[in-house]
């Protein structure tokens, strides 16, 4: 039982000017091989990579072009636009809501900026302005960088442990939360 299999085509001979064409690009890959060969002996020799005349990475650079090209390669884009934020606080919200409420961290994951505020009043105003503020903030920083305002009250003070302590109290901090 043998099947016969069918010829296949063969591809058509090549001549002319394709020969000269690949003869050419063989010749082309040949000299780049040992010119790159040869590139590499004279750094041997010469103890390693130097700068020429041509700019390449390892020039120097001005230190705000550094600092953008080091965000730029680690995705530090959003981090550091937020922290732009906090440091421009008073001209986004305003001096007066300013000086009552301070931005204190952002989370990146779930894309939340906690803000505490000095008093409750203070504290339901900002809840009330949220949605203003997100909005404003998204056109500064970028469509869906924050998606929610996490508004903090006022702390209480602090704690104070010591023999006059009744066991189970959580003493002044009873009344605030």
């Amino acid at each position: 039982m043998s099947e016969e299999q069918p010829e296949r085509p063969k591809p058509p001979e090549l001549s002319g000017v394709d020969l000269a064409r690949q003869a050419l690009v063989a010749a082309k890959e040949q000299a780049r091989a040992r010119g790159a060969a040869a590139q590499q002996k004279k750094q041997a020799r010469r103890g390693g990579l130097r700068s020429g005349a041509r700019a390449d990475g390892r020039d120097p650079l001005p230190l705000g072009a550094a600092i953008n090209r080091l965000i730029t390669e680690r995705g530090w884009e959003t981090p550091a636009a937020v922290g732009g934020v906090m440091g421009r606080w008073p001209q986004l919200v305003g001096p007066e809501v300013a000086q009552h409420c301070e931005p204190q961290k952002y989370d990146e994951d779930a894309r939340v900026l906690t803000v505490q505020c000095d008093s409750t009043a203070w504290a339901t105003q900002l809840r009330l302005l949220a949605p203003t503020l997100v909005a404003r903030l998204n056109e500064d920083l970028g469509h869906g960088t924050v998606k929610m305002i996490k508004v903090l009250g006022p702390g209480g003070p602090a704690r104070r442990y010591g023999s006059l302590r009744a066991p189970g109290s959580k003493g002044p901090g009873d009344t605030y939360g």
